[in-house]
């Protein structure tokens, strides 16, 4: 049987990568992880070196996905890698996790957009990972939100004209408040959890809208915007927010 579609999930090893992974299979697409180890339930894996040098990353990541598909084109592009460190301009920490969080977000999702100039379908769709709470200040995680902030920025600069994306695919920015992950769960025992994105939501968003926005019309080339769900989805209005960018090529 042919396969539905193909996407490759950056950050395929993680909590919402996993997801991701398990949710494409059984809808019979084909699916490659690219993560700091081996998802097994992937159709393929890129497993990423870990360096120091952003250039030696990109450039392994770069040409093994190149290898990978060859002259095949995939459907949509998920970057779902990431994390979280919390911390003030004052904290012991700041530089620690000003790097981490740099490497887990910016890194992966400036490898992800070049991937996409090469290996995107034109009408395909590109996923990147911000975060409500980057939308203002984040005094007491200065890291996270500088490095969120980043790929929102990055996501509008795909959205516009002659940004190096594929003829009339999207670049989308999802905006969670709170994912529902187990590391969540277990760092804030108290909170409320129904009111949390939950990652199969985010998985179904993803394989929906890489058929949705391939069919918006042109005229989207210059749209830029936080688009609400609750416009498409109401029973989940509070949970997610996303950026759209559509762009011409």
């Amino acid at each position: 049987m042919a396969a539905a579609g193909r996407v490759l999930v950056y950050g395929g090893r993680g909590a919402l990568g996993s997801q991701c992974v398990q949710y494409f299979k059984s809808r019979n697409w084909w699916v490659a992880s690219i993560d700091l180890a081996e998802n097994e339930e992937a159709s393929a894996s890129v497993v990423v070196r870990a360096t120091e040098s952003f250039t030696e990353q990109a450039e392994q990541v770069t040409a093994e996905i190149g290898k990978l598909l060859g002259e095949e084109k995939v459907d949509a592009i998920l970057c779902v890698a990431g994390g979280w460190a919390g911390g003030s301009a004052k904290a012991k920490s700041l530089y620690k996790n000003c790097d981490l969080m740099w490497k887990q977000s910016v890194w992966t999702s400036t490898i992800s957009s070049h991937l996409a100039t090469k290996h995107l379908k034109e009408g395909g769709l590109l996923t990147l990972t911000g975060a409500q709470a980057a939308l203002s200040g984040t005094p007491g995680m200065v890291g996270y939100g500088m490095a969120k902030g980043a790929v929102h920025q990055l996501c509008q600069s795909l959205a516009g004209a002659n940004s190096g994306l594929p003829s009339g695919s999207a670049a989308v920015a999802i905006l969670p408040v709170t994912l529902d992950t187990p590391a969540n769960r277990k760092s804030m025992p108290d909170a409320d959890f129904s009111s949390w994105t939950s990652l199969e939501f985010i998985a179904d968003f993803d394989e929906q809208y890489s058929g949705v926005l391939s069919r918006m019309s042109p005229s989207y080339s210059a749209y830029f915007g936080y688009l609400k769900l609750s416009v498409l989805l109401p029973r989940l209005f509070s949970q997610l927010r996303c950026s759209v960018g559509r762009t011409m090529g």
